[in-house]
């Protein structure tokens, strides 16, 4: 089975998030199939907080891919503000 979840970069106290493809059986922050964009949740000034690739993101979600609880939250957060954006 495959699932679409964060992975876990950056260091001691300062998280980065990558948002990945992967097998369910392979490590957190171990092997993936393809990664879909990133998570930094302490993005301050200029810095982009979230970008998703939703167009891959809804492929394999189509696949049958399972994203996790927060991965789910993250997408739909990335789909309102590329509404927003485009209106």
């Amino acid at each position: 089975m495959v699932t679409i979840r964060l992975s876990r970069g950056g260091s001691k106290k300062n998280p980065f998030y990558q948002i990945v493809v992967a097998d369910i059986r392979a490590k957190r922050d171990g092997r993936y199939i393809e990664r879909l964009g990133f998570f930094n949740p302490n993005a301050r000034g200029g810095e982009v907080p979230l970008r998703i690739d939703r167009e891959r993101a809804d492929h394999w979600i189509r696949q049958g891919a399972q994203p996790t609880d927060r991965a789910r939250q993250l997408l739909k957060q990335a789909t309102r503000e590329a509404a927003a954006a485009a209106a």
